[in-house]
């Protein structure tokens, strides 16, 4: 075996091992990468010089703005409004309460951008209220992760940032625009199986009705979604960057949170700031140590090999397609998103463009595959925190998704063939 294929081996191999002792991401990463560049007999000064490069992107600095803006949204009195809201455009139908819980994790996507939080915060105040109607713990439990995966993909997605840094010269813009119609299309396709149980079930229906109450809740509610109003016009138009418009949104939360919805104290913003410094360091850590396995990948021509064999295999672009979708799928299970996003771009973007796929439609194909990831075990954190919110056991939990992520499956397929679902808003804007 040649050097190369060494070194190929030892960075691939171990990787894989760490992953499976259940070593933290960040350090399987990296020591994968530090034995790689020690058996090419590389200095180790390289690790701290793509570190450094891989966190001093102006593009990179809107995902801290876009993370602490959710934090203080979300802890600033935003959940219930947006509940209510979501209450009054749909708990009027057949298991009302499910409709409300996927129609408010839309709202609050918008928002926070994190299928964990929509999870933590909606599903707190969500679950038990359904569990109190009548509708079955697991049934509500699993509503509420499979719909919080509608944040990954309408903006402002952090994700969608760090996608477009991997990617390279790819328009946030134009990704945050991308994921309206996929978002509601998966928010449609999950009230469509709600539905179904919830008719087979006998689960309850809300209130009738009422034009005038959704206008109330709308107005309420207005001060909230125009947070993301502010960032979408703000870099559709031209007016700021991704990074300048997050910094905006940031400063407006804050004035909507302390002093219009008051839902936090200035003693509470600083508790919240720290809360945001914990999960930064957790992404700029994976960010900084992925650059390094990039670095590694790419002086190795890890995504060239990885493209010829892929493509070797069969030159049809349907099942190249579904390939690449059944790669991501399997990634998600034992793997965080943004290292799956950090690290299978450059190799699998390659692919996608060769068989005609858009570098933004592949991005939305992305973050709903890594998604989906995120609701299967053993490495499912959105499914940990959905089960630690119900109180219901995984196992559980696991079986009451599987109808909906048959619903994911097919909306992921739809977005895979029919390339006007992504890109029909941001041509429709350029």
């Amino acid at each position: 075996m040649s050097q190369e294929g060494m070194a190929i081996f030892i960075l691939l191999i171990s990787f894989i091992v760490m992953i499976f002792l259940r070593f933290p991401i960040a350090y399987a990463v990296a020591l994968s990468s530090m034995f790689c560049l020690l058996s090419q007999g590389l200095p180790l000064t390289t690790i701290c010089q793509q570190m450094v490069k891989g966190i001093s992107s102006f593009s990179l600095m809107a995902v801290p703005f876009f993370i602490t803006m959710g934090c203080l949204m979300g802890t600033g009195g935003i959940s219930e409004k947006l509940i209510a809201l979501a209450n009054a455009c749909v708990g009027w139908m057949t298991g009302g309460m499910a409709m409300v819980n996927i129609v408010a994790s839309y709202f609050f996507g918008g928002i926070s951008g994190s299928a964990s939080a929509d999870t933590a915060s909606l599903g707190s105040i969500l679950i038990p209220m359904m569990v109190d109607q009548g509708y079955d713990d697991d049934f509500s439990t699993a509503v509420t992760i499979t719909s919080s995966c509608e944040g990954l993909l309408v903006p402002p997605s952090h994700n969608m940032v760090i996608y477009a840094m991997s990617a390279g010269g790819i328009s946030v813009g134009s990704l945050f625009l991308a994921g309206y119609v996929p978002g509601a299309l998966l928010a449609i396709s999950l009230m469509v199986g709600s539905y179904i149980i919830s008719k087979r079930r006998k689960y309850p229906k809300g209130d009738k009705f009422s034009l005038k109450n959704l206008g109330k809740q709308f107005l309420v509610s207005f001060w909230a979604l125009a947070a993301v109003i502010i960032v979408v016009v703000g870099v559709v138009g031209g007016w700021f960057t991704a990074t300048e418009s997050a910094a905006v949104a940031v400063i407006y939360s804050l004035i909507v949170s302390v002093y219009i919805y008051k839902g936090l104290t200035w003693k509470g913003v600083w508790k919240v700031l720290g809360q945001c410094v914990d999960t930064l360091s957790i992404v700029l850590i994976l960010i900084s140590t992925s650059s390094i396995f990039g670095y590694c990948l790419t002086t190795l021509h890890v995504p060239d090999l990885a493209a010829r064999a892929i493509i070797g295999l069969t030159d049809n672009p349907i099942i190249l397609a579904l390939l690449l979708n059944l790669i991501l799928l399997v990634l998600g299970c034992i793997m965080d998103m943004a290292p799956i996003i950090l690290i299978a771009t450059p190799i699998l973007l390659p692919i996608a463009t060769s068989i005609g796929i858009d570098p933004v439609q592949f991005g939305i194909m992305m973050v709903l595959n890594c998604g989906i990831g995120l609701l299967t075990p053993p490495v499912g954190a959105v499914l940990f925190i959905g089960s630690a919110v119900g109180k219901v056991k995984m196992e559980k939990v696991v079986k009451a998704t599987l109808p909906f992520y048959a619903c994911m499956v097919i909306v992921l397929l739809l977005l895979t063939f029919i390339p006007e679902i992504s890109l029909f808003v941001p041509n429709l804007f350029k």
